[in-house]
């Protein structure tokens, strides 16, 4: 093979990414010279579309950035809304809501799992390859994200862009006896959930750490899903409504999606930076299934991002069977909101990782500013720096199948939602 040589590799349809990008390097010497994680999806303009639209709007409007984690967006926004207000939520509305997200890190780490991260890592191209030899691997995916979309459905009336959450709580309370149904299903898919964990960590992940910063929510005595100060191994400790004086979003040329910084230096969000930060407020089960796994944190090696999201799994199903044996349902399930002019931050965990909303409101309680930063823009320096290293470890010597292949697998390691449209990357390596 000349080193002179220029090779280009198109992957025409890769449908294990959640949107359009492509990657381009240049490589000399067996270094990389430059590399662009490059995202040419045309700007969607939620931000602008929230100005002039009233509290309730937002939701139902923020919940449509999204297919996979709707919740997400709702429940980071309808805190930062309830702050502007004035707003405390009762407790018995922190528990459901609570309970909800929970179905949403189901459903969405149990599709990354088994979908889209397995067949990496079990040598198949798709899941419906892999079914053939590991067929029940599959469907403990699919039970496991079925199961999720059910507890989303039991309080948003749907489990894609759901309905039910309202500033000031929900528009209603669900039915005990649909409740107890969801609890049943629960209750039968926690062997499930506790054997994902010892199985991801019986994979034959590559070795390849590396230094980065994790950032993470921190609850002062729960697992971060809802709520919690902005916390990183590097000493960061931040109330909500600090992140701007600390984080900063860009432009780059090759992507239409901004890139965030923290004091200039890419960082990680996501399970893994979640579970280095708090595997200690983790619930007494999945502790001790992860301390079973023998995975020594804080971990520096992306691989073990799929273990991270298996023990969530298992940390979800837990918090769900408990908050639905405490289930009572409430009526009204709502507490009373007035409008008014002000301005309020959120912050919570997505399945991907730490999503921050900023609203500025006037008199009326309409929206005049919005700033969302999703956890996919947030990983992106971090995805491209975890490439270059990543690649260079693996050996440019390899062909530009096998690189290619490492690539993707390094990006499908972030589970990066590029948007939720058509899948497609396009690898082009220049050797000189």
């Amino acid at each position: 093979m000349s080193e002179q040589r220029e090779i280009r590799i198109e992957v025409p349809v890769l449908a294990r990414v959640e949107g359009e990008g492509a990657l381009e390097l240049t490589a000399s010497g067996g270094r990389i010279e430059d590399l662009r994680l490059r995202i040419f999806e045309p700007p969607r303009y939620f931000e602008k579309f929230l100005e002039g639209r009233g509290a309730d709007e937002v939701l139902d409007v923020v919940a449509r950035i999204c297919g996979i984690c709707p919740v997400a967006y709702q429940m980071t926004a309808v805190q930062a809304l309830e702050q502007a207000f004035g707003v405390e939520p009762a407790p018995w509305i922190l528990d459901q809501r609570r309970l909800m997200y929970c179905g949403e890190w189901l459903q969405s780490h149990a599709l990354h799992i088994h979908l889209l991260a397995l067949p990496d890592f079990l040598g198949f191209d798709n899941a419906i390859a892999m079914a053939q030899k590991h067929p029940e691997a599959v469907r403990r995916g699919l039970r496991l994200q079925r199961l999720g979309n059910d507890l989303i459905r039991l309080f948003g009336g749907r489990s894609v862009h759901p309905v039910g959450m309202r500033v000031g709580g929900f528009h209603r309370a669900p039915d005990p006896a649909r409740a107890a149904a969801v609890l049943a299903e629960l209750r039968d898919a926690l062997p499930d959930a506790e054997a994902l964990v010892a199985f991801t960590a019986g994979l034959d992940l590559p070795e390849d750490d590396q230094e980065f910063t994790s950032v993470a929510l921190r609850h002062e005595n729960e697992y971060p899903m809802y709520s919690g100060r902005i916390v990183s191994d590097r000493g960061l400790d931040l109330a909500v409504h600090e992140y701007p004086e600390h984080f900063e979003e860009s432009h780059v040329a090759h992507s239409t999606a901004l890139y965030a910084h923290l004091h200039g230096q890419p960082y990680l969000v996501g399970p893994l930076a979640r579970l280095n930060l708090n595997h200690d407020r983790l619930s007494g089960a999945a502790r001790a299934a992860l301390a079973a796994t023998g995975l020594r944190l804080p971990s520096r090696n992306m691989f073990h991002s799929v273990i991270a999201r298996a023990v969530e799994v298992h940390e979800a199903v837990l918090q769900a069977i408990e908050l639905l044996e405490r289930y009572r349902p409430r009526e009204p399930a709502h507490d009373p909101v007035t409008a008014r002019f002000g301005q309020g931050h959120g912050a919570t965990e997505a399945p991907r990782g730490l999503l921050w909303h900023r609203y500025r409101l006037d008199a009326d309680g309409m929206v005049r500013h919005a700033q969302i930063v999703p956890p996919t823009s947030q990983n992106q320096a971090r995805i491209e720096d975890d490439l270059r290293r990543s690649l260079e470890s693996f050996g440019l010597h390899h062909d530009d199948d096998a690189l290619r292949l490492h690539g993707e697998m390094v990006i499908r390691n972030y589970d990066p939602c590029i948007s939720c449209a058509t899948h497609f990357l396009k690898v082009r390596v220049r050797r000189r």
